[in-house]
């Protein structure tokens, strides 16, 4: 006797006839913002689609047709990222990709779209830990040297040596020497970088004071999360403008025209991954860009080049 699965029976619940919210229209029609297509309809019986609508009690059709064609979108920049990292590989190129930002601004999460599908002999995530007592004594770049991509390689930094422009000095991790110096040196090492033909994106992911708070008391709840949190965390929001001052200050002191900040506004998690990706895949060059089959522009509204006289973002 073969046993049904619940998976199918929950299935069978989304089609038309059983659920009236559920639309359909011929997909050569124009798609209202609430009605699903046939090729959707189709996508929500899919295990990972039907979990998220049957999160809440209530099916949210507006939440699953947004889910939907976020991973849709997804899936087809991800292609394009493929199609970079062989390129990378094809011609021994390096790329290093930096995520900076507050915490809980997203970067994990978009590291982790960025990386999905690609050749892990190919890239790799840099995500170091506190140094040790011997790095402590070394020139401050070496711990990260050693990390750099080599030939055909995509290298990710959750954080990079920007700790010391940020959270080092507001949490009295360096002294203030320290810190003169690296603001000093960041530059020239950078260009040191730019000579050798490193391809370097420096990406700040841009939160607000009030999503930050909601995403640290989600964590707090969720115990899948409860890792993420730190002693660094509980000090985020209180030394709020201080981390302000030291980020538009490296800001100022470190944004060049052969490594440039780009400023991604990440209150929004799912379009941050999405623009993001778009950038990289807009900013460097790949064979086969021009048969990508998704937009690669990235919205101006959510990516943007810093400028000195612009406002600060977060």
């Amino acid at each position: 006797m073969i046993r049904k699965s619940k998976t199918n029976h929950l299935s069978r619940g989304l089609n038309m006839e059983a659920n009236p919210k559920l639309k359909a229209l011929p997909s050569s029609t124009k798609t209202p913002p609430n009605t699903l297509t046939p090729e959707e309809l189709a996508e929500l019986t899919s295990r990972k689609s039907l979990i998220q609508l049957l999160r809440s009690k209530q099916i949210d059709v507006k939440r699953a047709i947004r889910a939907i064609r976020y991973e849709r979108e997804l899936r087809q920049l991800q292609v394009e990222l493929v199609k970079l990292q062989r390129d990378v590989q094809i011609h021994g190129r390096r790329v290093a990709l930096i995520f900076e930002g507050r915490d809980a601004a997203g970067k994990g999460g978009a590291i982790r779209r960025f990386v999905e599908h690609l050749n892990p002999r190919s890239m790799r995530i840099v995500a170091l830990p506190k140094p040790t007592e011997i790095e402590k004594g070394q020139w401050y770049f070496q711990r990260y040297v050693s990390h750099l991509p080599n030939p055909g390689e995509i290298a990710f930094f959750d954080r990079s040596w920007y700790n010391r422009a940020v959270v080092e000095p507001v949490n009295q991790f360096c002294t203030k020497k320290q810190y003169q110096i690296f603001m000093q040196q960041v530059p020239e090492f950078e260009h040191m970088l730019y000579e050798d033909r490193i391809e370097v994106i420096k990406f700040w992911f841009s939160i607000s004071k009030e999503e930050q708070d909601r995403r640290f008391k989600a964590r707090m709840k969720n115990p899948l999360k409860q890792w993420k949190l730190s002693p660094v965390d509980d000090k985020a929001q209180e030394h709020w403008d201080l981390y302000t001052t030291y980020k538009e200050e490296m800001f100022s002191k470190t944004h060049t025209s052969y490594a440039p900040w780009v400023i991604v506004k990440a209150n929004n998690k799912l379009r941050a991954r999405l623009e993001a990706i778009r950038h990289v895949l807009n900013t460097l060059p790949y064979n086969g860009r021009e048969t990508a089959k998704v937009n690669l522009h990235p919205d101006p509204n959510i990516i943007l080049r810093f400028h000195r006289r612009s406002a600060s973002q977060d």
